[in-house]
C-alpha cells in the first residue's frame, strides 16, 4: 500500500457458517475473529459434515438464507423461515427447507469437516454436476472454531473494482466474497497480494498479521439473496488471479487475504488501517 491511502470502509459478520450475514457499525476483534462470527453452524446428520456453499450441488440454499444476531442469539430469515437459534423446531424448519437433515450447533465436533468442491470443474461443469471434492479439516489456525484457514477475511476495494473492469456490465459485490473487512484504498490491482507475512494495524489498537491469499470456491458463483447466479464473479478470477496461497493447493483463484489476530481491539468504519 505504498503511497495509497487504506480504511476501513464496511465491517461484516456471520452468525452461521455458509449463510448471508450482516452489516456492522462496529466490531469488536479478538483472537477469534470478530466476535459473534461463524458462532453457529449446521451439521449434516447424515455425514456428519458441517454445511457449507462450497458443495454448491447440496448446499446452495444455505445463501437463501439470512442470519443476524439479537441478545437471544441468532435469528434466521428466509423464503418463508423465520426461526430462532433458540426455537426447539429450528433445526426440523431447516431440514425441510435444505432437503437434509441438519441440526444447529456451537460447537465443532472433534476434527470438524467440510467438502470444497473444486473451483475449476464448477465452472466447467456447473454446480448441479456430482464434482471433485475436497475434504478439509476446520479450526487449523485457530483450534475450537468453524473458520477454514483464519478467523480474519479481508477484501479491499481495489480488489473489487479490478474485478468489475474485468467483467463489464456487473458490479462486483463484495457480499459474492464474504469478507470481514473491506478496506478502502486508493490502490490499484490486487493490493492485498502485497500483505501476506505482513502485520496490518487497523484503528488505535487491533493487529492482524496475514498468513495467506484467500482461494475463491464456488461460492462468488452462486445466488446470494437477491443477487443472480454469476460464474464470472469466479471465472474473472480464474483467468486473471491466480497465485499459490499454500504448496499443497497450488495455483488457485484467488481475492483478498485472511488473517490471525495478533492484538485484539474494537474497530469502526473510517479506521485507519496501515501495513507494517
Amino acid at each position: 500500500m505504498t503511497g495509497a491511502r487504506a480504511a476501513v470502509a464496511t465491517l461484516h459478520r456471520y452468525p452461521v457458517k455458509s449463510l448471508l450475514g450482516e452489516q456492522l457499525d462496529a466490531a469488536d476483534v479478538t483472537g477469534t475473529g470478530l466476535t459473534g462470527d461463524r458462532a453457529l453452524a449446521l451439521r449434516d446428520t447424515t455425514t456428519g459434515r458441517i454445511a457449507s456453499a462450497k458443495h454448491p450441488r447440496l448446499w446452495q440454499r444455505l445463501l437463501t438464507l439470512t442470519a443476524t444476531t439479537d441478545r437471544y442469539g441468532v435469528r434466521i430469515t428466509g423464503p418463508g423461515v423465520d426461526v430462532h437459534s433458540t426455537d426447539p423446531g429450528a433445526a426440523n424448519t431447516l431440514s425441510v427447507l435444505l432437503g437434509r437433515a441438519v441440526v444447529l450447533t456451537a460447537t465443532p465436533p472433534e476434527q470438524a469437516q467440510l467438502d470444497r468442491a473444486d473451483p475449476d470443474a464448477v465452472l466447467r461443469d456447473g454446480i448441479t454436476a456430482t464434482l471433485p471434492l475436497v475434504t478439509s479439516t476446520l479450526g487449523g489456525a485457530a483450534p475450537g472454531t468453524f473458520f477454514d484457514f483464519a478467523p480474519v477475511h479481508l477484501l479491499t476495494t481495489a480488489t473489487l473494482r479490478r474485478i468489475t473492469a474485468l467483467h463489464p456490465g456487473r458490479t462486483a459485490d463484495p457480499c459474492r466474497y464474504r469478507p470481514n473487512i473491506v478496506v478502502d484504498t486508493t490502490a490499484d490491482g490486487f493490493p492485498e497480494d502485497d500483505w501476506v507475512g505482513r502485520e496490518l494495524r487497523i484503528g488505535d489498537d487491533l493487529v492482524l498479521r496475514v498468513i495467506v491469499s484467500t482461494p475463491r470456491c464456488a461460492i462468488p458463483t452462486l445466488a446470494h439473496g437477491g443477487l443472480p447466479r454469476d460464474p464470472d464473479a469466479l471465472r474473472v478470477l480464474a483467468r486473471h488471479h491466480r497465485v499459490v496461497p499454500l504448496p499443497a493447493l497450488g495455483l488457485q483463484p484467488c481475492a483478498g487475504v485472511y488473517a490471525q489476530v495478533l492484538h485484539p481491539g474494537r474497530i469502526r468504519p473510517g479506521d485507519p488501517v496501515r501495513a507494517a
